[in-house]
């Protein structure tokens, strides 16, 4: 298992738009891709939050081969 970690800080009031961006766009996408098993988000309180997003893969690879193609779209 792998597991790839992504921190973000967001802005003042963002954190239930956050919550929504992530069950309805996220987690679908990513579990759509070879390899992935589950994603972890832990947000920090407060109006200038931290937030860790930790996905867990089968195989490091897997995580590779899906940050090289959201790189490409972008």
């Amino acid at each position: 298992m792998f597991a790839r970690h992504v921190t973000m800080h967001l802005k003042p009031n963002t954190r239930a738009e956050l919550t929504q961006t992530i069950e309805n766009e996220i987690l679908p996408l990513l579990k759509k891709q070879h390899g992935f098993q589950d994603e972890i988000v832990f947000v920090a309180p407060g109006s200038g939050a931290e937030v860790v997003a930790i996905s867990l893969w089968d195989k490091k690879e897997d995580a590779e081969a899906y940050l090289r193609a959201a790189i490409q779209k972008y």
